[in-house]
């Protein structure tokens, strides 16, 4: 038996928003939004094809049972310049920063899943960055 055009225009929809579904949930779904406090270690624009800001918050120790102060990092990215090159001036200083957490990373979005989208507090000090275009509703600062 032969599938009409018809029959196949209709599976291949069907197909294209089965698929459109997977890529929007894997790349442009945020997973979660949170806060991570810390050190920032270093803020870099690097890449080959797509030029991207990435940086490391050495996030505060804590103690296990065994007396050992453990140190984690965050590795996050960056979209927008101008929060960027605040950063940039803002390494070595004890920091809250906003991230999104994504599924999947992308090329021109940076090397990680987490972007970072604001400032919350540089050395215990509340910040308030207005930077332009960070995709952060007024009444939530």
């Amino acid at each position: 038996m032969a599938l009409g055009c018809g029959t196949v225009a209709k599976i291949g929809g069907v197909v294209a928003i089965i698929l459109g579904i997977f890529f929007y949930f894997e790349y442009f779904y945020v997973v979660s939004d949170g806060v991570k406090e810390g050190h920032l270690n270093y803020m870099t624009y690097k890449g080959y094809l797509f030029k991207t800001y990435e940086g490391k918050l050495v996030l505060t120790g804590f103690r296990n049972g065994n007396s050992a102060v453990q140190s984690n990092e965050f590795t996050f990215s960056v979209e927008n310049d101008s929060l960027a090159k605040i950063l940039e001036t803002c390494t070595g200083k004890e920091m809250q920063l906003r991230y999104k957490e994504y599924n999947k990373m992308l090329p021109w979005r940076g090397y990680t899943e987490f972007v970072v989208y604001d400032i919350m507090s540089v050395d215990g000090a509340p910040y308030n960055n207005n930077v332009p275009n960070n995709n952060v509703p007024n009444d939530t600062k």
